[in-house]
């Protein structure tokens, strides 16, 4: 195991990696950092701020949601306990990917499951819930209609304009015998992770049924709840923060100016996540999930016939809270209005757009989580250990871009020295004297010697890309080794954990595999973690 600081593998967005270093400025953005020590206020401040009216709701309706799940006895106690005032969620979201998608997804859920591990030890008089929220009301199904080994991609060829949770599974057998004819259906692990499939997958109806049939074979034994979010009952108790949203735009008013607070702060460097509408709903209602969009006094529902007046939308509201869908900014207010929760796990990007929050949470009176960066992970092989320490090469390394990863190991190890940046310093230098003599004798002569330096300057450029190439040459066969490390760590130019599915692992070493990351995962340390295999 090995953990690299993010300021070195750049996988952070900048705000977040701010937020990593914690620097200073940058405190009014968020509630406390995620320190184990920070959580004794956290929970106080919960406690006073949440409604324990809804823990019997939220109860009541998880119970329902867990009737059809085999293997349920941990869920169903959890479940009971949410009724309690002492008990407390730890919190992490993500979409409905096809078996899970990208291997970050079981990284978020491991952090979720290790934090609440530590709170029971630390507040053994209290209960600690890891949760799952389901994005089920998501509609972008290209995003999720896929996983991906390091040798084959496994497509679902579905297509829908309303929510993915409610996409029929009907057609994923053929994805089913893909998957079959493609591993080894000798392989005791293969089986099993064949069998997770088939009957999470063909057996259930729509993805979000199979989505928490899945989830749950793989982490039910370590305590997970998962929560579809699409619920009528649980979208009452935001009744107030939908029309609030129709006829004051608070959201829309507050985040846009937090936004401007975090440009200052980043002067200007900072890329926002996301930016706000003046209407940060969508609308549910045939097979369709769309922006609602004000023109004047009407309130369309974008590529629908559907239009409302603001009486008739606030109506719609009250009546039919369920078919009103938060989108990425009102999400979060909606999942910690109705859990009683400590922290959100989120990877980078999630961590960023949270940042933009703070001010529309406390004008919600809603208490704002512990923002926990999620732990991002790199699974090598031992042989690929051995291979770039014999290059001299450190992980840390291969990090790089292939260019500069190249480029590095070329100038790194070469016999002669191709960095020419002294010899191009040196002639800046006497070009300045040049310059001076050309103003003193003659001024006409200054875009002469201005055109000499820049020549000098190219050739010199050309010659070192030149040298560089063939000092490449010389070196190909370690360079194409350095590559083929490079493309085995980085499947698809890309982070291994953004890419590659848990099948490709879980084919090999089955629940070892998880317990593995289970083991060297801590949720207090977001350094890069290395896990040797």
């Amino acid at each position: 195991m090995k953990l690299i600081d993010p300021n070195i593998t750049g996988h952070l967005p900048s705000l977040t990696l701010s937020y990593f270093n914690n620097e200073k400025g940058l405190n009014p953005f968020y509630n406390r950092l995620n320190k184990l020590k920070n959580y004794k206020a956290q929970i106080e401040e919960k406690q006073k701020n949440f409604n324990n009216i809804f823990r019997d709701i939220l109860s009541k309706e998880l119970k329902v949601q867990y009737q059809s799940i085999p293997d349920n006895g941990i869920q169903l106690k959890l479940i009971t306990d949410l009724s309690k005032s002492n008990t407390f969620t730890v919190t992490t979201g993500h979409q409905l990917n096809l078996f899970t998608g990208p291997l970050y997804f079981f990284y978020k859920i491991i952090d979720t499951i290790k934090i609440c591990e530590n709170l029971r030890t630390k507040f053994p008089e209290m209960n600690f819930i890891p949760i799952y929220w389901m994005a089920s009301e998501d509609h972008d199904y290209e995003e999720i209609n896929f996983f991906k080994t390091a040798k084959k991609q496994f497509n679902w060829k579905v297509k829908t304009n309303g929510i993915v949770g409610d996409l029929n599974t009907e057609k994923l057998s053929e994805v089913f015998h893909e998957m079959s004819d493609f591993f080894d259906k000798e392989n005791l692990n293969v089986k099993k992770m064949i069998s997770f499939f088939e009957s999470s997958y063909l057996k259930n109806k729509n993805l979000s049924k199979a989505t928490l049939d899945l989830v749950h074979k793989i982490f039910g034994k370590y305590g997970l709840v998962i929560l579809n979010p699409n619920n009528k009952s649980l979208k009452k108790l935001m009744i107030d923060v939908f029309i609030d949203e129709i006829k004051e735009s608070t959201c829309y008013n507050l985040v846009s100016k937090t936004n401007d607070k975090l440009v200052e702060f980043s002067k200007g460097k900072t890329k926002l996540q996301v930016n706000p509408r003046l209407i940060n709903l969508f609308y549910i209602k045939n097979n369709l999930r769309s922006r609602i969009e004000k023109n004047g006094l009407v309130y369309k529902v974008l590529g629908s016939e559907t239009s409302f007046s603001k009486d008739e939308i606030i109506k719609e509201i009250k009546n039919y809270p369920e078919r009103f869908s938060p989108n990425v900014l009102i999400r979060p207010l909606y999942q910690e209005a109705i859990l009683p929760n400590l922290a959100y796990v989120g990877g980078g990007s999630e961590i960023a757009y949270w940042l933009q929050l703070k001010d529309y949470f406390e004008k919600k009176n809603i208490t704002f989580p512990i923002l926990s960066i999620r732990n991002s992970v790199l699974l090598i092989h031992k042989k690929h250990t051995n291979n770039f320490k014999k290059l001299n090469l450190s992980i840390e390394h291969f990090f790089k871009d292939n260019e500069n990863l190249l480029k590095f190991y070329t100038n790194k190890f070469s016999k002669n020295t191709i960095d020419f940046t002294s010899i191009k310093s040196s002639i800046s230098n006497n070009f300045k004297q040049l310059l001076e003599v050309a103003k003193l004798t003659d001024f006409s002569f200054t875009g002469a010697v201005k055109a000499q330096e820049k020549k000098q300057k190219n050739g010199i450029d050309n010659l070192e890309k030149r040298l560089l190439k063939a000092e490449k040459k010389r070196t190909k066969e370690r360079l194409d080794k350095i590559i083929s490390i490079k493309t085995k760590l980085f499947p698809y130019n890309s982070l291994q954990e953004r890419e590659i599915n848990f099948s490709e692992f879980y084919q090999y070493y089955g629940d070892e595999f998880i317990d593995l990351v289970m083991k060297n995962i801590d949720p207090f340390d977001p350094r890069f973690l290395i896990i040797e295999l």
